[in-house]
């Protein structure tokens, strides 16, 4: 789980609006902070941030996009705007050369349930190979004005 975080780095994340909608949106921040929790900085999320506020339950989807397969985590949210914890995490970012000075609060993620993520593509079969070339070749035809893209997901 924390190596495929640690290479994907981006997640979305779904927090509860007031009116009990969901709100996704994603996170190119996501990193692993220890075996319990999660970390993400706010950029430029004022609805995530309203949300997770009012009510700090949390979903993060990490899906490596070509090996189709990743984690849901569902947890609760602390959001950080100052104190030693605060400090630490931005000199984690600062060391792996984040653009700190965009950051506005983190968010700070107790992971509580955390459950694989697994594209059909392997009930049918196909292997992590197989379904890995075939994403590469769609990724790369893109813009090419021919798809390759997959039957199934």
């Amino acid at each position: 789980m924390k190596r495929v975080v640690q290479e994907q780095r981006l997640a979305f994340v779904a927090t509860v609006c007031p009116d009990g909608t969901p709100n996704v949106s994603p996170k190119g921040t996501i990193a692993v902070w220890d075996d319990d929790h999660l970390v993400f900085a706010n950029i430029r999320s004022p609805g995530t941030m309203r949300n997770l506020k009012r009510n700090p339950i949390v979903e993060l989807n990490i899906v490596d996009p070509f090996a189709r397969k990743g984690y849901r985590f569902r947890g609760e949210a602390s959001v950080l705007e100052s104190g030693s914890v605060y400090d630490e995490v931005m000199a984690s970012y600062a060391a792996r050369r984040s653009r700190v000075d965009v950051f506005r609060e983190l968010v700070m993620v107790k992971v509580t349930k955390a459950e694989p993520l697994t594209s059909p593509a392997y009930e049918l079969g196909r292997t992590e190979d197989e379904v890995r070339g075939q994403w590469k070749r769609h990724y790369q035809s893109l813009g090419s004005g021919t798809t390759n893209a997959p039957d199934s997901e």
